[in-house]
């Protein structure tokens, strides 16, 4: 794309923010491993008429590249008709990030303590604010937290320590000092979400969160979706929560689907006969949390 059309986009899912915040509903961010989950989002958001982001961690960009899910990403927009952008996901690095806005990405996530659990909040905040600075050449919309977020884009067996959990949760005071130091545009929160899918449902301090959001004007973010009972998602929206991320659901409803479809197709060696129920499960999900957040009939085309 040219950076006119990139700054377009940027413009638009800007706008789309914002439309969240006055409408009060989420916007979806799901991650895709590959080309079969980006076509069950795509798919669930045309039949829902629902804004939705993609997005893709580093783990994604490494195995797929960044100017390939910008193509993907374009082509599948294209094809199905929907209002779909590119969020990169916990960007390890400030080099990183800033590879990801010169692919035109309009959304990006810049994750200094995921590569080091021990960054200072001033090392985030520095590397946080040299990102914003690049980001204003295109528009680029950019999130970040001042800590390690906990958890893992998995299946976890053990119990959730909240006790231990709380110790990281965001406050109003900690959430506006860090957005009035690195001018970002969407803060991620953390209320008891966790990344990953655990044995017991995850609970979310709704009230914090309604602190969160009279503290601070920008965007909030929910990272670690999965697992949640849905009425969490619903208020987080009505609160002014404005993009959830979901990875790990998606990531076990295409397993699971994958080998029910293996196991009752023990001859078939084509695959691409095999996944329309992958695509089915997957898209199944998503159009539960697109409903849940409220974003169904929201795209602006």
């Amino acid at each position: 794309m040219t950076i006119r059309e990139i700054r377009e986009r940027t413009l638009r899912a800007r706008h789309l923010m914002q439309r969240s915040r006055r409408q009060r509903f989420a916007v979806g961010a799901f991650n895709i491993d590959n080309q079969e989950t980006l076509i069950a989002v795509a798919r669930a958001a045309a039949k829902l008429d629902a804004p939705v982001l993609v997005e893709v961690s580093q783990g994604e960009v490494d195995a797929i590249g960044l100017d390939n899910v910008r193509d993907m990403v374009d082509n599948y927009r294209a094809e199905y008709g929907v209002e779909m952008y590119i969020n990169l996901d916990h960007s390890p690095s400030v080099e990183a990030a800033k590879k990801g806005i010169d692919a035109g990405f309009e959304f990006i996530h810049i994750d200094i303590s995921q590569a080091d659990h021990g960054a200072s909040e001033a090392e985030i905040i520095a590397g946080t604010q040299e990102v914003v600075e690049y980001a204003k050449f295109t528009g680029a919309l950019v999130e970040s937290e001042p800590h390690y977020f906990a958890g893992s884009s998995t299946l976890h067996d053990e119990k959730i320590n909240y006790a231990e959990i709380k110790e990281t949760f965001s406050t109003p005071e900690g959430a506006k000092s860090f957005v009035t130091a690195t001018g970002i545009d969407t803060f991620a929160a953390s209320i008891g979400n966790l990344h990953g899918k655990y044995a017991v449902p995850k609970k979310l301090d709704l009230q914090l969160l309604a602190e969160i959001r009279k503290a601070i004007c920008v965007n909030i973010s929910l990272h670690g979706g999965s697992g949640t009972p849905l009425h969490y998602f619903t208020e987080a929206a009505q609160i002014g929560v404005s993009k959830i991320n979901i990875n790990s659901d998606m990531r076990v409803a295409f397993r699971q689907a994958l080998e029910k479809v293996l196991v009752e197709n023990p001859h078939e060696y084509a695959v691409v006969k095999l996944m329309p129920p992958v695509y089915g499960a997957v898209q199944k999900v998503v159009e539960e949390k697109i409903k849940a957040f409220g974003s169904a009939g929201k795209a602006v085309l």
